[in-house]
Parts: C-alpha cells; structure tokens; sequence
C-alpha cells in the first residue's frame, strides 16, 4: 500500500483457520448481524445426470447462532460452495429461535428425534464443558451452552439429521418456573371461567324462577 492510498481495510467477516483446524476454518463471523457466528457442519457433491452429461451442484448445512441462547439451522443448495454456504446461513438466519438456558447448561435432559437419528442432552455440572460430537457440538455452542453432555444414536450418524434433531430438542426446551407459572395460570384462568359459568346459570335460573311466579300471579289475577 502506497502513501497516497486512502482505502480503508476491508472488513473481515471471517474466522478463518489453517487447514489443519476445520472447526476453526468452518466458523464465520458477520459484525452486521449482532455478533452472529456462522459454522458450516457439512458440504455434500450432488452429481445429477442430464441429457448434456452430469450436473454438479452442492449442499451445505449452517449453523447461525450469537453464543447467548439463539441459534438456527439452514440448509442451502447451489452450483458453488459459497452460494450454498450463503444460502444456508439465510435459511438459518430465518429459522432462529431461542433457547432458554439455566447458567451454562440446558434446564432439563432430553431425547430428540429426527429421521433416524436420536439425541439425548442432558444438563451437566459447571466446568464439564461441551461433551458432544462435531454436528451437535456445532449447535449446542452456538446456541450458547458451555456445560452439556449428549449421546447420539447410532443408528444414523447422518450429521444432517443429528444437526436437525438437536435443533428440534433445543427448540423444545423450557424452563420449569416459567412452565410452573404458565399451569397455575391457566388453572386459574379455568376456575374464574367456572365460576363465570355458574353465575350466569344461577342468574338465567332465578330470571326463569321469577318468570314463572309472574305468569301463575296472572293467571291467578284472571
């Protein structure tokens, strides 16, 4: 760069490793989308074959999360790699949900399936850390969740699947207080609606009641 260059640096949106660190060469960061962090799990060759020969494209899963209890999941398909990769991480972008956390764990163990794929998490002790395989890892961390133990069925080890049945067993987590309060709300809710109910039958009761000693009064009166 000259001395009369001006041009700012560009950007950098990526966390780019040697090639000898995949989980590090995977991860990508965009300043723009608050701190969001981007992990390509998996890149897959689709060859077709067409009339004119075969037709090659490619498939790429992404994980999006901020690291603080958000995280999405997104496939993208293209004839590139980065296309499929920005494709996904779109896809992930608008299929982001929120998971509650309990400090650094998850609030309770559970089993998650997806096609023939089944993953168990389960809460861990503070300073257990993340106790999981490279596609469930992808999305436990980036949804934030630094102590956690998990198990996947070996039944298919398809990190598509693992990735989407870890992503449905996040989706369903929920915290027990807020559960707890959710119950005795509805609980009340249903006795005041009960309670409605019974004042207004009593009331038609008493109207059908003082109808009827109108009606005999007159008929005596006549």
């Amino acid at each position: 760069s000259g001395a009369g260059d001006t041009r700012e640096p560009q950007q950098r949106r990526s966390k780019v490793g040697c090639l000898g660190d995949g989980r590090q060469r995977n991860q990508y960061e965009d300043p723009d989308e608050q701190h969001l962090v981007e992990r390509v799990v998996r890149i897959s060759r689709v060859a077709k074959v067409v009339k004119g020969g075969r037709h090659l494209s490619f498939n790429a899963v992404v994980v999006v999360g901020d690291e603080q209890g958000s995280v999405g999941v997104g496939m993208g398909k293209a004839d590139a790699v980065p296309d499929a990769v920005r494709k996904g991480a779109v896809k992930a972008r608008s299929n982001m949900i929120e998971v509650p956390l309990k400090g650094s764990t998850i609030p309770h163990d559970i089993v998650s399936k997806f096609g023939g794929s089944v993953v168990m998490l389960k809460p861990a002790a503070p300073g257990t850390g993340v106790i999981a395989g490279g596609a469930v890892r992808a999305v436990v961390e980036l949804a934030g969740v630094r102590d956690i133990l998990t198990k996947s069925s070996r039944r298919s080890n398809n990190p598509v699947n693992v990735v989407k049945a870890t992503f449905e067993g996040l989706k369903k987590m929920r915290l027990p207080e807020v559960e707890i309060a959710k119950r005795r709300q509805f609980v009340e809710e249903v006795k005041e609606r009960k309670r409605v109910a019974t004042a207004r039958a009593e009331a038609r009761q008493a109207e059908a009641a003082a109808a009827a000693a109108a009606t005999a009064a007159t008929s005596e009166q006549a």
